[in-house]
Order: C-alpha cells, then sequence, then structure tokens
C-alpha cells in the first residue's frame, strides 16, 4: 500500500509540473504565432489546426513536459497495479494541485481564498481515501471485455478529435473531459492487460487492452494538448481529473472488485467525491480563461 501510495504521489507530481510546462510551451507558440500575424494555425472553426498543435509540441518547455508525462505515464501504470483504482486514479489525478501552485509563478496565475480552500478539500479527500482503501481486485476478465475497452477508447477519442473540430476555441472542456477518460481507459487497461506479470510477450502483444492503452494515451495526450492550447490550464486540467478518476474509479469496484477496507465504504465515497468537486472547485474559482490567456509568460523560461 505504501508502495502504491508513493507512486501515485510521484506520478501526479510528473503529471502536474509536465501540464505547466506543457501550457507555457503552447501559449509561447501561440503568442509567436499571433505577433506573427499568422492564420495558419487556426482552422475554419476557429481551433488550433495539427501545425499550430505541432509547433507547440515542440518548444523545449512543451518537450520537457512532454518527458515528466512519459515517467508519470509509467509510474502511475505501477500504481494502477499497486492499488484499487479509486485510490490511484484520485492521488494522480490531485496533480491538478500541483499544476495550480505552479501556475502561480510559471503563468502568473493568481490563487484567491475560495481556490485555496478548494485545495485543501483535496488534500484531505486524499487521507480519507488513503485510510478507507482496501485491495485491490484480481483484474482477472474475459477477452472481450478487453475488446469492449479498446472499442470504448476508439471512440473516446475519435469523438474528442470530431468535437474539436465541430466546436474549435469551444471545445477546451470536452477536450479535457476526453482526454481524461482516454488517461483513465489506460489506467483500467494497465490493471486487466494479459502477459504483464509476468512479462509474456505473445500474450501481450495479443492482448486488445495493450492497444486500448496506446489508444487512450497518444489520443488522450493529443486532446489535452488541444485543451492546453485554446483554454486555461485549471480548467482543462480539472476536466481531465473528471474524466480520468470518475468512471474509472466506479469500473474498479463494479468490474474489478476494488473494495474499501471493512466499514469504511461512506468514507470512501466521502473522500472520493470530495477529491473530485474540489478539483473541480479549483478551476471553478480560478481566473477566468481570458485573463489566463492574456497573462504574460516568464521569457527566461
Amino acid at each position: 500500500m505504501i508502495t502504491g501510495l508513493v507512486t501515485a504521489v510521484a506520478a501526479s507530481a510528473c503529471y502536474g509540473t509536465g501540464s505547466v510546462l506543457q501550457a507555457v510551451g503552447s501559449r509561447k507558440s501561440a503568442h509567436r504565432e499571433a505577433a506573427a500575424m499568422s492564420t495558419a494555425g487556426i482552422t475554419s472553426y476557429g481551433g488550433p489546426s495539427l501545425v499550430s498543435t505541432a509547433k507547440a509540441a515542440v518548444t523545449w518547455e512543451f518537450l520537457a513536459g512532454t518527458v515528466l508525462d512519459v515517467v508519470g505515464f509509467g509510474l502511475g501504470a505501477l500504481a494502477a497495479r499497486l492499488l484499487p483504482l479509486f485510490l490511484s486514479q484520485t492521488v494522480i489525478s490531485a496533480n491538478l494541485v500541483i499544476t495550480a501552485l505552479l501556475g502561480i509563478k510559471m503563468l502568473g496565475i493568481r490563487l484567491n481564498r475560495p481556490e485555496w480552500f478548494s485545495i485543501a478539500v483535496v488534500c484531505s479527500a486524499l487521507v480519507l481515501l488513503a485510510a478507507a482503501a482496501g485491495h485491490e481486485g484480481s483484474g482477472r476478465t474475459s477477452t472481450s471485455t478487453h475488446w469492449w475497452l479498446l472499442v470504448a477508447s476508439a471512440l473516446v477519442i475519435g469523438g474528442g478529435i470530431v468535437g474539436v473540430r465541430w466546436l474549435g476555441a469551444k471545445a477546451a472542456i470536452l477536450a479535457g473531459l476526453l482526454s481524461g477518460l482516454g488517461f483513465g481507459a489506460v489506467g483500467v487497461g494497465v490493471r486487466v492487460l494479459n502477459g504483464a506479470d509476468p512479462i509474456a510477450p505473445g500474450a501481450l502483444l495479443t492482448d486488445p487492452a495493450l492497444y486500448a492503452i496506446l489508444t487512450g494515451g497518444v489520443g488522450g495526450m493529443y486532446l489535452h494538448t488541444v485543451a492546453l492550447q485554446i483554454g486555461s490550464v485549471n480548467g482543462a486540467t480539472a476536466a481531465l481529473v473528471v474524466g480520468e478518476t470518475v468512471v474509472p474509479g466506479a469500473l474498479g469496484v463494479v468490474w474489478l472488485g476494488d473494495a474499501s477496507r471493512p466499514g469504511y465504504a461512506s468514507v470512501a465515497t466521502a473522500g472520493f467525491l470530495l477529491a473530485v468537486a474540489g478539483a473541480v472547485a479549483v478551476a471553478r474559482f480560478g481566473e477566468t480563461e481570458q485573463a489566463m490567456a492574456g497573462a504574460p509568460l516568464p521569457e527566461e523560461l
């Protein structure tokens, strides 16, 4: 349990720091295009084009953030196998707190009193979850459910891409939410993956859950990048938190046999709900999207 918690906290730190660095890179790229009076980075729907997203992805800040995301991905996958999903995904999703705090320095964000209170709620909720968490389920499921997971991952990511094209600049929250669902599919896929423990290459490569993990991970990364380009870092990350926490946590309990300690079900439920509500409130009480978009970026980064 302790090893799993430490791993999840480390993954959360990587993801939170990575999100801020990616936001810095995305906004510097957008500012450069605006200064050059370029319209090549904007689609007819007002959203970022693939060219614009690619330019943002090659800034050094974005690349550094991506490296941290990859490290966080590995640590998060390990945590998903060591802890119940409702605990591991919620701890990892607390990266929003790290994002908000680092945003003070790196993105010029100001946190008000309700937002500080929301951060305290998230931290308290994590203490409740840690105290209430019991054993994780076995993760043994039929192959057909692995196929369903792959199909669901593809539909989520495909729907996100279509939604961004249709809604353009209004799709930030949708993109963040669906990226979270994609990352949630990664957590579920890691738990049910065949051939992972012990390593069996044949079983691993023929398991649809592996390709659900790749689809959710890569697609989720793309949608999160788009959300950071067109929306506030807190808002996009809060939507991601809801997506990667609620559905995987519920699936872990209903489908995989995750459980709380005997007599602690109400404590676990309260902690889970408080964590999600507090994470959303961090974004809700923050600065407006427009104010953040206009915040000066530290040129020395």
